[in-house]
């Protein structure tokens, strides 16, 4: 499973820049084939078997958001290196995140809503108790799988809905960059309900921030200027680009910079987990275990300490190696100074990538190794090392921390599942080294034969957009030029204002990094949880209402995940149902998949309402 996972999450990820969680389909089949085999208890086991699985969505985000970036800038990566990069961050994510594992996933029970777990975990008890609660997820999972393979497979109605559908929008588009878009996929709407309407409204106020305020202001103030922050050679006005491009070449920026302080923040204030995380590693180390039969709790038990401990000295080492021994750096110094930001940013780090997917979902990878890179860039730069062989340099450095941080985030998810399930985390912790390692070595062969049948840049080629924006910050930086730290100034002091305020930065910021169209959904699906966990006066009906809701909401997510993976597997065969022409603007307006797509949207919200109050009028 991490070998076909892994396979189609690479080629999905480098042709639309998404990489789907594998953990939910993975956990659909584990239970199917428990059932075929009719295996009694096999619960446990299928906690395991998905947590493996997992690593393929992971592992490739880590990878397919910066490997590629090396071909696209003309410079060649061999497998070993692409192999080397993603396991060594994937072991060093895993090993860092063990000592926070009971703070987040114990500790903080009940105050994150943790969406990809609950998914996750309500599959894997449906399919072991059967009855309702496994029908309701079943018709939810179907109705939303086939939702959303129609959308992917055949384009019968837009998978994202704009205001530019409308003559006047697309004038308010153009004149003053003003524009809301809504991704119309069921799973997008599940994973709101789950999030909730409190997260949900704080991120989407992130996106108004900026789709609403800035993108236009910039227009306004700036829209007849060149405007080129990073020396990168950008030609056109702010004017004369479209949202979108605005979006990705300065706003999102400010995103970045708030996330990264966020992140800081958010650092400074867990100061004293991070202490007692390490003063329990440090009194743990070499310890044997002292407690009785009675106080020995089978579900809090972790890999010893002592094996954490050399695991990451074994790691640090092998990735200082790596640096220094293979091809990567130049010399043994500057490995060192690679390594120190690796170890630094990772651990640091870790918190942030598990914080932000116990409240969306969602790893803001991609801005951290952002970060990451300009970090790198302006270390290696200052110890000698520019040009090609700096810029190699700095994306598998990028690589590693990336890979770090985006099975750090996958196994907070696991943990967290474990957790209500009732599995040991240690075997949960010892088999992901497996995952990892098969899933680095598949995501390996994988870009470079997609890199040889497609290439990363010019006509035919696979789009790979994290990649490509990975490539367009180290370009300039390793060639003299800078990086746009207006923006990430601004980003910095709004997510200061913010923590002053005692509104959560991370969430808002997040808002602000994920593109408007991701967002809306969520507003939506919390809506909707708000909306059918209120409506009635007895709070065990609110409350039997909204457990309903999250067993659909996770049927949306497995379905739209699980068919996610058929449509990309059909893609990658080469098998093309895509109604292109209907999903193709006319000279006098929007395309007709688009124009139609609100009528589906409106009907797969309305199914999750009426099935969600679906009670039994006994508690009415």
């Amino acid at each position: 499973m991490t070998v076909l996972f892994s396979a189609a999450a690479a080629y999905l990820g480098l042709k639309v820049g998404q990489v789907f969680e594998a953990a939910i389909p993975i956990a659909i089949i584990a239970v199917g084939v428990t059932g075929i085999l009719k295996k009694r208890d096999g619960l446990h086991q299928n906690v395991i078997i998905q947590s493996i699985g997992a690593c393929s969505g992971v592992v490739v985000a880590g990878a397919v958001f910066t490997l590629p970036a090396i071909y696209i800038l003309g410079l060649e990566v061999n497998f070993w290196q692409m192999f080397l990069s993603s396991m060594l961050g994937g072991f060093l994510g895993i090993l860092f995140l063990i000592p926070f594992r009971k703070y987040f996933v114990k500790e903080m029970d009940g105050k994150y809503p943790f969406p990809e777990a609950t998914a996750t975990t309500q599959v894997l008890r449906s399919g072991e108790s059967g009855g309702g609660g496994a029908r309701t997820l079943a018709l939810a999972g179907l109705v939303g799988g086939l939702y959303d393979f129609v959308v992917a497979t055949f384009g019968t109605w837009a998978e994202t809905l704009g205001t530019t559908v409308m003559h006047w929008g697309q004038v308010v588009s153009d004149k003053a960059k003003l524009v809301l878009k809504l991704n119309t996929g069921a799973a997008v709407l599940g994973l709101g309900y789950i999030v909730g309407l409190k997260y949900a409204f704080i991120i989407c106020c992130g996106s108004f921030l900026v789709w609403l305020v800035i993108i236009p202001l910039m227009n306004l103030f700036f829209g007849g200027q060149v405007i080129d922050l990073m020396g990168t050679g950008v030609a056109a006005t702010v004017g004369e680009m479209s949202p979108d491009t605005i979006f990705r070449e300065y706003a999102r920026h400010i995103g970045i910079g708030g996330i990264a302080t966020a992140g800081i923040i958010g650092i400074i204030k867990s100061a004293d987990v991070i202490k007692s995380a390490v003063r329990l590693a440090v009194g743990e180390f070499g310890k044997k275990s002292s407690a009785s039969a009675e106080e020995y709790d089978r579900t809090q038990e972790d890999l010893p300490m002592r094996t954490v401990i050399l695991g990451i000295t074994v790691a640090l080492l092998a990735i200082f190696a790596f640096f220094a021994f293979g091809g990567v750096l130049n010399n043994i110094w500057q490995a060192l100074l690679a390594l120190a930001i690796v170890a630094v940013i990772s651990f640091l780090f870790t918190t942030v990538a598990a914080n932000a997917i116990a409240i969306v979902g969602t790893n803001p990878v991609s801005g951290m190794t952002i970060m990451t890179l300009i970090i790198t860039a302006l270390v290696l730069v200052a110890a000698g090392l520019k040009g090609n062989a700096g810029m190699v340099a700095a994306m598998v450095v990028g690589g590693v921390v990336c890979t770090a941080l985006s099975t750090a985030g996958g196994l907070i998810t696991d943990f967290k599942t474990g957790y209500w399930i009732g599995t040991t985390p240690r075997k949960q912790e010892a088999w992901k080294f497996v995952g990892v390692a098969v899933a680095a070595a598949t995501v390996g062969a994988v870009v470079l034969v997609l890199n040889k049948t497609y290439g990363f840049t010019g006509e035919g080629a696979l789009v790979a957009p994290q990649a490509n924006a990975m490539a367009a910050v180290i370009q300039p930086m390793m060639n003299g030029g800078s990086a746009p730290w207006l923006l990430y100034g601004i980003g910095a002091l709004i997510a200061i204002a913010l923590t002053l305020f005692k509104v959560p930065a991370l969430a808002f910021c997040l808002g602000m990094f994920i593109p408007i169209d991701l967002n809306l959904p969520l507003l939506v699906g919390g809506a909707i949880s708000w909306y059918v966990g209120s409506r009635s006066k007895n709070a065990a009906l609110n409350k039997e209402r909204s457990e309903r809701g999250t067993l659909i909401a996770s049927g949306f997510i497995a379905g739209g995940a699980l068919m996610g993976v058929v449509s990309a597997i059909l893609k990658f065969a080469g098998v093309d149902w895509f109604l292109t022409g209907w999903n193709t603007p006319s000279a006098s307006g929007a395309a007709p998949a688009e124009m139609i797509a609100i009528v589906p949207f409106i009907a797969i919200c309305a199914y999750m309402i009426l099935a969600t109050l679906k009670t039994s009028k006994s508690k009415k």
